[in-house]
């Protein structure tokens, strides 16, 4: 029986995939392009770079179909009914605005006014139900929004987390009209106390739906075709795998899904390598990722923003986003200033030296114009060599001209702008939340991450680089080792004086049979399944909450004392004081069930024992540094013995990446294989 489980990254430029033989100990990688707007095809073609998936016992896939939905607003058409009275909450958010100063910014949310339907019925906050829902009405605003071309519909019942009989009893009223199955409602989504958060990423979710189930059917069809017989699992936001049933049920744990995947690879490969403390960057063809790892530990969020006024409260690692990857574009805009992004070239047509039909420059396109990228030897080997020229007029027409600069410097000056963009971003995940990153280590994945490794190192201050084994295929490396985990919610809404303690603990032992039960139906082996509960608490008259993390053991022995002496602990490492004397109050209950799949043994990714730095030597060639040109080093970056130093100027290139170490920069190959770049 085959035991080769499959990994695949379906980015904005390429495919990566990363297959791993459990049973030869043996692993293969592959890079393809994407083909955006039909990525299925690319996910295809990458499964055929490998031998196709007949062979194959998992394949378990990373997507941004989700993201990339939610971000150009490309869901589905989208309805909602709701209690008489709220139909605008989508609209009115928390009043916050798009743009922080002045009066000004525009927010059209995912549902049209005209497609968020009232309906009879009232629940109370403390689960009273005062007015029983007119299931009548439901009905007619169901016919009404299938009249309107809704393709998707959104129930959200007030106080519906509270009791959820109404939107049950409506829900079954809704499923006899609604014809297909892209239907949430908030109950079975997010049953959790505040109304906006709740119903954004209910909204969400049913916006998403016929998207994702859409795409996810067309690649078990064509898997099918192909005689797949083995188990298809997707990626969460938070870092967990999910069954494809859970994917089109679900579809919004899945909004940060490609990026998670990158993370959890870097976080074990930190670890491995001694590096408990790192910053991840990945650099794609579209965008730049940035997410913290501490004590070799992820960083999970209770609640993320996709884009404005598209908030989703449900625990995703927190992964912040800029439009700055290698098919970002550089102009000059109309005030004179260089931009680098957020618009892409994407796959199709690419950058210029791909010679697919572009004209206007990207940061690949810098890239290759200052040697950095060797133009015969492009990443992916779609193309057999890049159009150096192409990319040198295209700089020169619409950054050199403009500024009076020559190719080689409009080249570096978009390399700058978008460095300092890329900094920014790390500096955002570390400095502003109080974190010194002369502590981390800067881990560069991705295609183009080892491109800008010195330059960011020297920007922000890291102490370190540590550039994995194989950069350009991580989060594919992700797909595969990530374990398989549920996370659910429960409004507890009681004081902590005076708490039924075996009350809550009866709760929480149901709730962790619950998403217990959904790891087991994922069917992937693992070796063991953890519990993890936390409380979100804060001081009676706050607004915002803190995470009270408890024992796996807790419903065994919770007394009010163990959660009164946890939130203290918890209230202290965020705010550095209590406040003695004030009541406190239990919001929510957090559960999450994690099943842990069979560790990968990172040294099978070192380099074969044999190898010599003389023989990993390709020669040498001009290449752009700090406005002139050096004699750079080039280098098989596969071929690097374990303990081999490379200084700068070099370059060390490989199937699925680029490393550019600048003059000054000197690189060690540790024991994984990995570089250790200071």
């Amino acid at each position: 029986m085959s035991r080769l489980i499959v990994g695949v990254d379906v980015g904005g430029t390429f495919t990566d995939l990363f297959a791993w033989d459990e049973a030869a100990r043996r692993f293969r990688t592959a890079k393809v392009p994407s083909q955006r707007g039909d990525e299925a095809r690319g996910f295809m073609s990458g499964l055929d770079a490998l031998g196709g998936p007949v062979a194959m016992a998992a394949i378990v896939h990373g997507t941004t179909v989700g993201t990339n939905a939610l971000l150009e607003r490309k869901g589905a058409r989208l309805g909602v009914i709701t209690t008489r009275g709220f139909r605008d909450v989508l609209e009115m958010r928390r009043r916050d605005r798009p743009k922080a100063w002045g009066l000004w910014g525009s927010f059209e949310p995912v549902a049209e006014r005209d497609l968020r339907l009232e309906v009879p019925e009232r629940t109370l906050a403390d689960g009273t139900v005062r007015e029983a829902v007119d299931l009548d009405a439901v009905r007619e605003a169901a016919r009404r929004l299938l009249e309107a071309g809704a393709e998707a519909c959104a129930l959200v019942f007030i106080n519906a987390y509270a009791n959820p009989a109404n939107e049950r009893a409506a829900l079954a009223a809704l499923r006899e009209v609604w014809p297909n199955p892209h239907v949430s409602a908030s109950h079975g989504i997010l049953p959790e106390i505040r109304e906006f958060e709740r119903t954004s990423t209910t909204a969400l979710n049913a916006y998403l739906q016929p998207v994702v189930a859409g795409y996810l059917s067309r690649l078990e069809g064509a898997l099918a075709e192909a005689d797949f017989a083995g188990r298809f699992h997707i990626v969460q936001s938070n870092g967990g795998i999910m069954s494809t049933a859970g994917a089109r049920a679900a579809p919004i744990r899945t909004a940060l899904s490609g990026p998670a995947a990158g993370v959890i690879a870097a976080a074990a490969i930190a670890r491995a390598a001694g590096f408990p403390d790192v910053i991840t960057g990945d650099l794609g063809g579209t965008s730049f990722d940035v997410a913290l790892v501490t004590g070799g530990e992820m960083q999970l969020a209770p609640q993320a923003q996709i884009d404005f006024g598209l908030v989703v409260r449900l625990p995703m690692i927190e992964i912040t986003t800029i439009g700055a990857g290698g098919g970002s574009i550089a102009r000059v805009d109309a005030g004179g200033f260089l931009q680098v992004g957020p618009e892409s070239a994407g796959s199709r047509p690419g950058p210029v030296a791909y010679g697919q039909g572009n004209t206007r420059p990207t940061l690949t396109d810098a890239n290759v114009v200052l040697g950095r990228i060797n133009a015969a030897r492009p990443i992916g080997g779609a193309l057999a060599r890049l159009d150096v020229e192409a990319a040198r007029e295209a700089l020169l027409a619409h950054v050199g001209r403009p500024l009076n600069l020559t190719a080689e410097q409009a080249a570096e000056a978009v390399l700058r702008v978008a460095n300092a963009r890329m900094a920014g971003a790390i500096r955002l995940v570390s400095i502003e939340r109080g974190h010194d990153p002369s502590r981390f280590a800067l881990l560069p994945f991705g295609g183009g991450g080892a491109l800008h490794v010195g330059a960011l190192i020297r920007e922000v201050g890291l102490k370190a680089a540590l550039v994995p084994r194989f950069p350009g295929v991580t989060s594919a490396l992700g797909c595969v080792i990530a374990d398989v985990r549920h996370d659910q919610v429960r409004t507890v809404n009681r004081a902590l004086e005076g708490l039924d303690a075996a009350a809550l603990a009866a709760l929480m032992a149901a709730e962790a049979r619950v998403a217990r039960a959904v790891v087991e139906e994922a069917g992937l082996p693992v070796e063991r399944v953890e519990t993890r509960f936390a409380l979100d608490m804060h001081y009676v008259g706050q607004t915002h909450s803190v995470a009270v993390p408890l024992p796996e053991d807790a419903p065994e022995r919770l007394t009010e004392a163990l959660i009164a002496e946890a939130f203290d602990a918890a209230y202290a490492r965020e705010f550095a004081q209590r406040l003695d004397g004030i009541p406190r109050r239990i919001v929510s209950l957090r559960t999450a069930a994690i099943g842990r799949r069979p560790a990968l043994d990172l040294t099978l990714l070192a380099p074969e024992a044999g190898t010599t730095l003389a023989s990993a030597e390709r020669g040498t060639r001009p290449v752009w540094f700090e406005g002139g040109w050096h004699e750079a080093r080039i280098y098989d970056r596969l071929a690097l013995p374990v303990g081999a130093e490379v200084a700068g100027p070099a370059i060390l290139e490989q199937p699925d990446a680029t490393t550019v170490l600048d003059p000054g920069l000197i690189a060690r190959v540790d024991a994984l294989g990995n570089l250790v770049i200071r």
